[in-house]
């Protein structure tokens, strides 16, 4: 057997192990791409306001935090967000899962209206990460996932060499590189996969390899390895979320301050971090609690100049002065770290922006589509097996 005829049998033996497992993370993976901006958009009723009356000042966001302490007493806030858009809501968050939304000119309190959209695709994730599975049953979902991302992977390299054209002549190129009508419904089919597994596949190994560090310890370690990098102690904890584009900074030590000193307003602590990065696009502030235990602020930033374009740079300010006595960004990340930022935002598109998000969205619809036309092409086949043509009695 030869070793192109070999690799078929392998890609058709993977392809009918692991199809629906693949089928289910393209389609969510296609669902998943704007998953952001899908969120974005559907809680807008609550995001955005409407354009102030002229000269109409901005409340205070101790004001704001207050009314939101009012409305919601119940609420125990701990952080909120600022978009660096005219027409954005100040949001105040509470936990985990609760956002209130403030008007920063009338001080209306606001929370999302319905949170359909964000509930299809949190249960889209489920699906994409452990097949919907919780509980003690989780870790069988993660595990069934990722083997069928290395069986995806092997299907896209085996997929390329296969749908290589063997000759290039005009008509068979023309047969492998573009859609042409088909006569039944096998040739259609054949096409198809050719057609848009030749040109999916390069994007396509791009988003299995970046997932494996995600599903395995040893694809994250194989990183720190490659990069010549000492890897992080072994803990007997699963494995961590793959590292942001920047690190969370942890609280720095606090220089001694009088007993009696009050801290800074947080209105007075983000306009130090917005003069610092005075490119900032959006920015999360976390509060200090100096009264309890003297703990420094937090203000992690994104900026419109940042590279790559997920990075965020988190300061760490003195609550008590406002001075910065710590910044953490991209830059302060280790080799490996570095790669790992690249990694997590390839495989969603984000780190290429707008145009990798709809690349990436565009790639795993095409994936949906090889499941369905491979799952056709071995039925066709089968068939053929099972009921052979008659033999010409000539």
């Amino acid at each position: 057997m030869t070793f192109r005829k070999t690799l078929f049998w392998l890609h058709l033996l993977a392809g009918l192990v692991a199809g629906l497992s693949i089928g289910i993370m393209c389609f969510t993976g296609t669902a998943l791409a704007f998953e952001k901006e899908l969120v974005a958009f559907a809680e807008r009723d609550a995001r955005r306001i409407a354009p102030p009356v002229a000269e109409t000042p901005r409340l205070s966001l101790a004001e704001l935090q207050a009314r939101v302490s009012t409305a919601h007493p119940n609420a125990k806030l701990s952080g909120l967000a600022l978009e660096n858009h005219p027409l954005a809501a100040v949001a105040f968050t509470a936990g985990r899962n609760e956002t209130f939304y403030a008007h920063p000119f009338t001080g209306e309190i606001r929370q999302v209206a319905s949170t359909r959209t964000r509930d299809f695709l949190q249960l889209m994730e489920d699906w994409h990460r452990q097949l919907a599975l919780g509980g003690p049953n989780r870790p069988l979902g993660k595990a069934i996932n990722g083997a069928g991302n290395l069986a995806f992977f092997f299907l896209a390299v085996s997929g390329l060499y296969l749908w290589w054209p063997r000759k290039w002549r005009t008509k068979g190129l023309k047969r492998s590189l573009w859609f042409v009508p088909a006569a039944n419904a096998k040739a259609r089919d054949w096409n198809w996969h050719n057609v848009i597994g030749l040109w999916s596949a390069p994007v396509l190994i791009v988003l299995t390899l970046t997932a494996l560090p995600i599903s395995y310890r040893w694809a994250g370690n194989l990183i720190f390895t490659l990069t010549g990098t000492p890897p992080p102690p072994p803990t007997s904890a699963p494995a961590p979320a793959p590292a942001p584009a920047a690190p969370t900074a942890p609280s720095a030590s606090l220089p001694t301050h009088a007993a009696r000193a009050q801290p800074l307003s947080a209105e007075i602590l983000i306009a130090r971090a917005q003069k610092e990065l005075p490119t900032w696009t959006s920015l999360t502030y976390r509060a200090a609690n100096p009264a309890a235990a003297p703990t420094s602020a937090t203000v992690a930033v994104r900026t419109a100049d940042a590279w790559p374009r997920t990075a965020l740079t988190t300061l760490t300010l003195d609550p008590f002065t406002g001075e910065i006595l710590k910044t953490n960004g991209y830059a302060n990340l280790n080799a490996a770290q570095r790669v790992r930022s690249w990694t997590r935002f390839l495989h969603t598109g984000e780190a290429l922006g707008a145009l990798g998000q709809f690349v990436a969205a565009l790639a795993s619809l095409g994936g949906c589509v090889l499941v369905y036309t491979g799952f056709a092409l071995a039925w066709h086949r089968w068939r053929r097996w099972r009921n052979p043509p008659p033999l010409d009695a000539s």
